[in-house]
C-alpha cells in the first residue's frame, strides 16, 4: 500500500509520457503575425466586442468586455489592426465570434507590464475588479471566471483553499514546469487568494511524480503557513471532488458544488494569473502549455499568446517528425479532438498533442462484454455502461437518476474498455442532447 494520500475509489494509471518535456526550459514563442483572439474562451457568456473593424490595437488592451455575471474579459494579445470579424468553432465545442489582429510588424519586442505591489492594501472587492478586468480564468479546464468562483457568497464560508498541482494527465508537463521555474509568483498568486477567501487552511495537492517540485513548494510556502501535501500518481487525482477526498478525506455530495463543504479549489497556472494581474497589472494574453505527442519533432512546453495559431506552436517545436493520426487540445483523457491547424490557443488550453496511430491505439468498436472494468476503475463509483445504453436509446432523464451529471468526464472507464466503446464521447453527447430537449420543452 502507498503512503501516499489518494481518492478511494477506482481511479488507472496511464504511461505518464512526459519525460520529454518536464525536463526542459519552457520555451518562449515568438508573437503570432496574425492572432486569431476568441470572445468565448471561458464557461459562461460570450464578451461583448469594445472595438471595431480596423481598429489599431494595443498589446493587453481590452477588445471584449464580460456581458454578464458570467463571464469574462477580453484582451489583444498583440499590438497590430483589428483586419476581421469572423465566427469559430472551438475543439471543446463552442461556437464564439473572434477577432481576428494582424500585429504591427515593428513591434517585435512585447511591451513592458507595469508593476502594483501594493495589493495587500487593497480591499476584497478592489481586489476582485481587477481579476474581472484583467479577464482571469480558471486554466486548469473549467475556465470560471475568477472574480465570479472567488466571491464567496453570503451564508457560505470557506474553510480550505486546495490548489491543484496534480497535472495528472499523461503528456502534460506545463504546471510542473511553471511551478520550478515561477514558484515565488505562483506562492504570492496563492497569497492573494487567500486575501479574498480568508480560509482556515490552504493545503497544495501534487503527484509525488513531480518530486521537485514538491520541495520547491515546500521551500518557499511553507513560511506563509502553505501545506504542500504529496499525492500517489493517480489518474484522476486532479479532478477537484476526487482531489478533495484525497486530501481532506471526504466527499462532496452528488449535485453540489465544492463550497458547498467548505472548499474551493484552483489550478496552479490561476493562480499565476492571478499574480501577473496584481502584481505586473497585466491581462491574460498568454500561456504556458505543452506542445508533445509522436509525431512532434521537439517536444517542449510553451510560453505563447492567446489567439497563437496552433500550426505557429508546432512549427517552433520542429514540425511534425510525422503525418499525427489525431490532434487533440488538451490532454489525452480529457483533451477535445480537432483537425484545423488554424486553431487558436485560448486560455484555457493546456496543451496540443499531435499522436501517432500507435499512440491512439485505434480500434473497431465491438458489443460491451459486460466485464464490470469501468465500473472498478470510475472514481466516482459510477456504472459507465449502463449510462451509455440509457444514452443510447435516448432515456436521458434514467442516465441522469444513473449518474451521467455526476461523471466527471475523466476518460478512465474509455481507457480500460475492451470493446473500445466511445463512453465519455456518449456522454458529453447525452449532457448536451438533454439539456437541448429541456430548452426545448421550456420555450
Amino acid at each position: 500500500m502507498s503512503r501516499y494520500r489518494t481518492f478511494s475509489r477506482g481511479g488507472v494509471h496511464p504511461p505518464e509520457l512526459k519525460r520529454a518535456t518536464s525536463k526542459i526550459a519552457i520555451k518562449a514563442c515568438p508573437l503570432p503575425d496574425v492572432a486569431i483572439v476568441p470572445f468565448l474562451q471561458h464557461i459562461g457568456t460570450q464578451a461583448k466586442p469594445t472595438v471595431r473593424l480596423d481598429d489599431r490595437v494595443g498589446e493587453g488592451q481590452l477588445i471584449g468586455e464580460p456581458s454578464s455575471l458570467i463571464s469574462a474579459a477580453v484582451h489583444s494579445p498583440v499590438s497590430g489592426t483589428v483586419l476581421e470579424f469572423r465566427s469559430i468553432f472551438l475543439p471543446m465545442g463552442m461556437k464564439t465570434d473572434a477577432a481576428v489582429i494582424e500585429r504591427d510588424r515593428e513591434a517585435r519586442r512585447p511591451m513592458r507590464h507595469g508593476e502594483n505591489h501594493a495589493w495587500q492594501s487593497l480591499e476584497v472587492e478592489e481586489l476582485l475588479e481587477i481579476l474581472k478586468r484583467k479577464g482571469v480564468v480558471g486554466q486548469g479546464g473549467a475556465t470560471f471566471p475568477s472574480h465570479v468562483k472567488f466571491s464567496i457568497p453570503k451564508g457560505y464560508d470557506c474553510e480550505v483553499f486546495l490548489v491543484n498541482a496534480c497535472e495528472c494527465e499523461p503528456y502534460l508537463s506545463a504546471d510542473h514546469r511553471l511551478i520550478l521555474e515561477s514558484t515565488e509568483q505562483i506562492i504570492e498568486g496563492i497569497r492573494i487568494v487567500r486575501k479574498l477567501l480568508n480560509p482556515r487552511r490552504v493545503v497544495v495537492g501534487i503527484e509525488i511524480n513531480k518530486q521537485d517540485a514538491v520541495e520547491s513548494l515546500t521551500a518557499v510556502g511553507t513560511a506563509h503557513g502553505i501545506e504542500v501535501i504529496p499525492l500517489k500518481a493517480k489518474y484522476p487525482q486532479g479532478a477537484e471532488k476526487n482531489l478533495i477526498e484525497a486530501i481532506l478525506g471526504y466527499e462532496v455530495p452528488s449535485g453540489k458544488l465544492p463550497l458547498e463543504v467548505g472548499v474551493i479549489n484552483s489550478n496552479v497556472g490561476t493562480l499565476f494569473s492571478v499574480y501577473e494581474a496584481l502584481v505586473r497589472d497585466k491581462p491574460v494574453i498568454e500561456r504556458v502549455l505543452t506542445v508533445a505527442g509522436g509525431a512532434i519533432a521537439n517536444p517542449a512546453n510553451v510560453r505563447t499568446r492567446v489567439g497563437s495559431p496552433v500550426s505557429s506552436l508546432i512549427e517552433e517545436c520542429g514540425g511534425f517528425r510525422e503525418e499525427p493520426v489525431k490532434l487533440v487540445m488538451g490532454g489525452p483523457m480529457m483533451g477535445f479532438a480537432f483537425n484545423n491547424l488554424d486553431t487558436p490557443v485560448v486560455k484555457g488550453t493546456g496543451g496540443i498533442l499531435a499522436l501517432t496511430r500507435e499512440e491512439i491505439n485505434a480500434s473497431v468498436t465491438t458489443p460491451c462484454v459486460s466485464c464490470g472494468r469501468c465500473i472498478e476503475v470510475c472514481p466516482m463509483g459510477l456504472s459507465p455502461t449502463t449510462i451509455f445504453k440509457q444514452i443510447e436509446y435516448e432515456r436521458f432523464d434514467e442516465a441522469t437518476g444513473y449518474g451521467l451529471e455526476d461523471c466527471v468526464l475523466c476518460g478512465a472507464c474509455s481507457y480500460v474498455c475492451p470493446a473500445h466503446i466511445p463512453l465519455v464521447s456518449a456522454f458529453k453527447a447525452g449532457r448536451g442532447r438533454k439539456r437541448r430537449l429541456a430548452a426545448r420543452r421550456s420555450e
